[in-house]
């Protein structure tokens, strides 16, 4: 990951907000997109499946899955304090054994790490410069389901984008979240193979899951 890119996501994904994560997550369970998708995914059976969550934040997708009868994750973050607060919850959860925690940009990682049943980005495609370079390496490391949470191209989802990316450019973050359009992460998709099955959407959101027919 290029050094400032790595900062700006340190910075924005910081020991403070995911300790104030995880405390939600503990007190209230997981967000409503995560448990769309979550039940989704879970539609077809995940049993004996492998799963990569891509920005896997404290783990609640991972969670979700596992005891849902997945086998293994692998979770992929480029915050470490989200990192070491997910490692900390799986243990206390038993799941430890069956989480790989890595460190860094999927994009960057993509060429280290496995293909697996389950592919799932959960408000990761917004965070992410490059839409088709996320997606597309992320796509092609699916096998058989595809799922992602991201915002709505709509005017007031527009409008909060703006009004956070204005905060932080006078904070001087380095960090920037983008709106892209369901059309075209559609079309990164379909280009991959994958298929949709499955859409929902709350005010501020899409819940999506894709599959790759044989």
């Amino acid at each position: 990951m290029h050094c400032n890119t790595c900062l700006a996501y340190q910075r924005e994904f910081s020991p403070q907000r995911a300790a104030g994560l995880r405390r939600r997550y503990r007190e209230s369970g997981a967000q409503q997109t995560t448990r769309i998708l979550a039940q989704a995914l879970g539609r077809g059976g995940v049993q004996g499946l492998t799963l990569l969550d891509i920005g896997g934040g404290i783990g609640a997708l991972q969670h979700a899955l596992l005891e849902a009868g997945a086998e293994r994750a692998t979770s992929v973050d480029a915050s470490r304090a989200f990192i070491e607060l997910a490692e900390e919850e799986a243990r206390e959860r038993g799941l430890a054994a069956r989480i790989e925690f890595r460190f860094g940009d999927f994009v960057a990682l993509a060429g280290e790490l496995p293909d697996a049943d389950i592919v799932t980005l959960d408000r990761v495609i917004c965070c992410y410069h490059d839409m088709p370079g996320l997606v597309g390496l992320s796509a092609a490391r699916a096998t058989r389901y595809y799922g992602a949470v991201y915002p709505r191209d709509k005017w007031w989802v527009r409008l909060w984008n703006w009004a956070e990316n204005c905060v932080h450019l006078v904070q001087r973050s380095g960090f920037r979240s983008y709106i892209y359009t369901p059309r075209d992460i559609d079309a990164c998709l379909r280009e991959s193979g994958l298929r949709e099955c499955f859409r929902d959407q709350t005010l501020a959101w899409h819940v999506v899951v894709y599959e790759r027919k044989p």
